[in-house]
């Protein structure tokens, strides 16, 4: 099994090897890590980038100057080891300022602060070459139905994201924004819960066509959902500007296991789509392999490490598997038998209207539906093959 080499584009936020442990039932059971050191053992292991909130770098309220210290220190460790910042994102989430909220919070000069740290942290992400800006709103929503106006909460939700859009095109800045969705937690339920809902919203923006969405594995399975799916309408959308890749069992809290050890069949045909592509060809996702995940709070230091590299050997095992499913002919035979391919001829021909299908009588009168729902399409063996791949058996 290779190493990771920086082609692999493996990235890790701070938040992630930097996660102190500390739950709603326990105190830490890690000391704070510093980031300098994370981004050095993050280069040892082959990660490629390391990404950040303002507030894992530079602690909430610091003054200007341990500000610049801080980022001048970080700078030098990214020099030292090669890692880049493909991405950064903003904490309006932890401080009790944000208890109702950032941008959708029903106390204005709450939204006015917010949004001055978002436009901050543009600026930032701009400085150290970033290509997307991470917008998750965590405590965008609400625990009881009547203490929001939700139509007025999505209007300055719309306000808040148009503004920081509009911002990054006026500076020149090159940067994607990127919404995360999640159904829920910590907020009982949270706004855009869903890749769905945030490519709704998407099209009702100003400045939309530099917004598109950051899907978590764990936060689509956690409102029961298929990743794989949600990931490849927001590539066939042209939004999936980035992606963050974890574990998570069934429909629970966010576990944020390590990238394959939730459900394992599932990470496999992520992996699949993010480098086969799908089967028909078309857009093609070449983004960050971001793994957004916790160590567990069992674990000290060394077995830290250890997850963080077990995140990239699972996708780098899953991605050979995936190669060999897809050049496996038994495969590609079951797949032409499931009719795969033909999905890709459009319904009607090249010039037909729907009037000329309405006077197509073989399509529809002479149309032996008896026949038609004999045809056995070999989903199961598809799926048998797909499994073998995935446990090393073909």
């Amino acid at each position: 099994m290779r190493r990771p080499t920086q082609d692999d584009k493996f990235s890790f936020g701070l938040w992630t090897v930097g996660w102190t442990a500390q739950d709603q039932f326990g105190s830490a059971s890690r000391e704070p890590l510093d980031p300098i050191d994370a981004v050095h053992k993050l280069a040892d292991l082959g990660a490629w980038g390391v990404t950040f909130h303002d507030d894992d770098l530079v602690p909430f309220g610091s003054d200007k100057a341990t500000r610049e210290h801080l980022l001048a220190e970080f700078g030098a460790a990214l020099r030292a080891t090669g890692l880049v910042v493909p991405m950064i994102t903003t904490d309006t989430f932890s401080h009790p300022v944000f208890k109702d909220g950032a941008l959708t919070s029903n106390d204005r000069e709450v939204r006015r602060y917010a949004l001055r740290k978002l436009l901050r942290n543009t600026d930032l992400a701009a400085e150290l070459g970033a290509s997307t800006f991470v917008m998750w709103g965590g405590r965008e929503g609400s625990e009881y139905d009547g203490s929001k106006d939700v139509r007025a909460a999505l209007d300055r939700y719309r306000e808040g994201i148009d503004s920081v859009a509009g911002y990054v095109k006026e500076q020149g800045y090159g940067l994607r924004i990127a919404l995360e969705p999640k159904p829920n937690e910590p907020r009982g339920d949270i706004f855009l819960p869903t890749v769905g809902h945030a490519l709704g919203f998407i099209a009702e923006l100003d400045h939309g066509d530099v917004v598109g969405v950051n899907p978590e594995t764990g936060h689509e399975q956690m409102a029961g959902l298929n990743f794989t799916h949600g990931i490849a309408q927001a590539l066939w959308a042209g939004k999936l500007f980035h992606l963050d890749l974890n574990g998570q069992r069934s429909i629970k809290y966010d576990q944020d296991l390590v990238f394959g050890h939730g459900d394992l069949v599932s990470a496999f045909f992520t992996v699949d789509l993010l480098e086969n592509g799908f089967p028909s060809g078309g857009p093609r996702y070449d983004g960050p392999r971001h793994f957004d995940y916790k160590p567990s709070r069992t674990e000290g230091y060394d077995d830290v490490w250890a997850s963080a590299e077990a995140n990239m050997r699972m996708y780098l095992l899953l991605k050979e598997r995936a190669l060999a499913f897809r050049s496996d002919p038994d495969v590609a035979e079951a797949m032409e038998a499931a009719g795969i391919g033909e999905l890709s001829q459009p319904t009607l021909g090249e010039g037909e209207s729907t009037a000329d299908l309405l006077a197509d009588h073989p399509s529809f009168d002479d149309f032996d539906v008896e026949v038609a729902a004999e045809r056995s399409y070999g989903f199961v063996r598809l799926n048998q093959l797909a499994t073998e791949h995935l446990l090393g058996a073909r």
